[in-house]
This record gives structure tokens, C-alpha cells and sequence, in this order.
């Protein structure tokens, strides 16, 4: 069982537009209400291609029971524990060509008091979780601190700790000794304070975050693919995506698909890959089912020419 922990999650409204034109009245094609937040979408991941998953999800107002309605017709076990501010909603205006605009909105105030009820709960059933995946930015309220204690007491736990996350929180969970860590390609550079142009600067930066502390890296690169570094070595794998529809929730679905394939080497990145290349190919954050998924278009190789460009 996999445990998912997201800190800030949302209500996520998907709609399609022919154009985004500034200041115009817009008709919207397909639209699609989604549970929001990357712990939630890795369980809504998960779920869809038969696995079993928990998602521990601090909820408030409406918002937060239109959450919790979501995630219960979806079939999500959940552990929701309530909070005094509303729980996010978030928009999505989806073009045909791929392009994405996100509005998202902070999220509420979680109390120090709130904070640790939430951490109570994660730290009371990760004992019998495979792994605990926390993914996601930090609501405001809770310090850095706060979260790198929780990160810290699962590592003493014996919890297999992911992250998902930005800034000081990534770099909190780097310290705390996670076992893998899953940033993106702004992630990464806001990390070690460097914009990665080549593979071999992506590699680079990567045993930088193990060597502070992190068992693994998982660096997921848009239309670059994905770059795994670890204990084994390096590995690089892409996965087009002849007509992409929306990259909401494409990493999440590369991090789900990756811990479901094992979470090492290169049939676990294949699959993350495989996951991540079919929630592209999929409307708003809808998360791919098995029969969704192509691994024949994905290319993992343990030699990667470090000269290569990125995409701008």
C-alpha cells in the first residue's frame, strides 16, 4: 500500500478553449472537475490501474466537501482530516496545441495545531504503508521546520519517504534522508541554484541532491523525459506524445507509474514514463488507465549523451 500525503489540495476545473485571448468572452469546449493536488492525482493514478493507495488530505468549507465527494466517487480510500480554512479550487484552460494555463489559488491557513494533526495521522498508518509519497507545495501556516520534522520522523520510522515538492520543501525532505525525491526541471534548478541546458547539467544536478541526503532522484523533463540517478547509476528515458491535450498531472502520473513498476531501475522508469506520456495524451488531470498505456514509444538508456540539448 502506498500512502499519499498532499499538504495543500484542490478542486480542479479543467476546461478547453480553441484560443486564450486576453480580455475576450471565450466558449469553453469539454470541461472536467477533478480532486486536485499531486499526492491526490498519484492516488488517483494508482487507483485507475488496480492499486491500492490511501490519501491523507486536510479538508475545509464546501470546497473541501466537494474533495472529499470527488475522491469517494472516484473510489479513494482517504484520510481527511478536517481544518478550519477552505480547501483550494484551482482553473485549467487547456488549448488544443498542448498549451496550459493554470490559476492557482494559495490555499487556506493551516494552524501549528493543524499542522501537527495532520502530521498525526500521516506518522499513525505509515507504518503499514510500502511507501509514503508527499507531493505538493506547503500551504500557508506551517514552517519549514515543521515539515522537515514530519519528513524526519518518518526516515527514523523506517518509513521509504518520497517527495515531490519545491524550494525549501524539496530541500527539506533532500536533508531528511528521503528515499527519492521527484522534481522538475524548474524544481531542480531552483534547487541548486542553476538552469540545466544540457542532460549532463540535469545529471549533475541530481547527484548534488544525493549527495545532501537523497537515496534517489527522479527528474521529470517535459518533452525531455525523465532522468533517474541513483545508487545503480544513470539512467535517461523519453516518451513522445504525438498530440498532447494537458500536462496537469503528467509528473504525478510519471511518479505513480514509476513507484508501481518498483521504483528502481529501468522497467520502473519505463513505466513512470509510459503513466506520465498517457496523462499527456488525456484532458484536464484525468489520470491514465491500463488501457491508456503505450510502453512501446518509450526509450530508457543506461548511457545518456550528456551534450545534449534541453528543450528551451
Amino acid at each position: 500500500m502506498i500512502l499519499t500525503v498532499t499538504l495543500n489540495p484542490s478542486v480542479d476545473r479543467a476546461l478547453e478553449v480553441d484560443a486564450l485571448v486576453r480580455g475576450e468572452v471565450l466558449r469553453a469546449g469539454d470541461s472536467h472537475i477533478d480532486p486536485g493536488g499531486k499526492g491526490v492525482n498519484v492516488s488517483r493514478a494508482l487507483l485507475a490501474n488496480g492499486l491500492r493507495s490511501t490519501a491523507v488530505v486536510p479538508t475545509g468549507g464546501a470546497e473541501g466537501d466537494q474533495l472529499v465527494d470527488l475522491l469517494k466517487g472516484e473510489g479513494v480510500d482517504m484520510l481527511a482530516v478536517p481544518i478550519a480554512g477552505r480547501t483550494r479550487s484551482n482553473i485549467t484552460l487547456a488549448e488544443p496545441d498542448g498549451t496550459v494555463t493554470k490559476i492557482n489559488e494559495a490555499g487556506p491557513v493551516v494552524s501549528d495545531a493543524e499542522f501537527a494533526q495532520v502530521s498525526d495521522a500521516v506518522l499513525a498508518v505509515a507504518s503499514a504503508a510500502d511507501w509514503v509519497v508527499i507531493c505538493g507545495s506547503l500551504p500557508p501556516g506551517p514552517s519549514i521546520a515543521a515539515f522537515a520534522d514530519l519528513c524526519e520522523r518518518l526516515v527514523a520510522a523506517g518509513s521509504r519517504l518520497a517527495v515531490d515538492s519545491s524550494g525549501p520543501a524539496l530541500l527539506a525532505g533532500v536533508a531528511a534522508g528521503a528515499a527519492l525525491v521527484k522534481p522538475n526541471r524548474e524544481e531542480l534548478a531552483e534547487a541548486v541554484g542553476a538552469e540545466p541546458a544540457t542532460l549532463g547539467d540535469v545529471i549533475e544536478a541530481c547527484e548534488r541532491l544525493r549527495a545532501a541526503g537523497a537515496g534517489a532522484v527522479l527528474a521529470s523533463l517535459g518533452a525531455d523525459g525523465a532522468v533517474l540517478v541513483d545508487a545503480d547509476g544513470v539512467l535517461c528515458g523519453v516518451s513522445p506524445v504525438p498530440v498532447p491535450r494537458s500536462t496537469v498531472g503528467a509528473g504525478d502520473a510519471l511518479l505513480a507509474g514509476f513507484l508501481a513498476g518498483g521504483a528502481r531501475g529501468s522497467a520502473a522508469l519505463t513505466e513512470g514514463l509510459a503513466w506520465g506520456a498517457a496523462a499527456v495524451s488525456l484532458p484536464g488531470s484525468r489520470m491514465p488507465t491500463p488501457a491508456d498505456l503505450d510502453r512501446t514509444h518509450v526509450s530508457v538508456t543506461p548511457d545518456p549523451d550528456p551534450s545534449r540539448r534541453l528543450h528551451p
